[in-house]
């Protein structure tokens, strides 16, 4: 796989997660999970397929300059 479509489908995952943010369509769901408010329990497992999402960003398409950038200024402190 490329390296500039893994980057561009992690852009569109990324939009993905945005649209499905707010859940609209459990507002008026009162059914319990576990216990759990359904829109809750949404909330959770949107929050760790998010922090999933920026591991994934961060580790295949933080821009190269950027990178280049952090480690020469950490060889000037040195």
């Amino acid at each position: 796989m490329s390296s500039s479509f893994a980057r561009g489908l992690l852009y569109c995952m990324a939009f993905i997660l945005y649209l499905l943010h707010n859940d609209l369509w459990l507002w008026h769901d009162a059914s319990l999970i576990a216990g759990l408010p359904v829109g809750f329990v949404y909330h959770i497992l949107f929050c760790a397929a998010a922090a999933l999402m920026l591991t994934l960003l961060v580790t295949y398409a933080w821009p190269e300059h950027l990178a280049l950038e952090a480690h020469g200024d950490d060889e000037d402190a040195s």
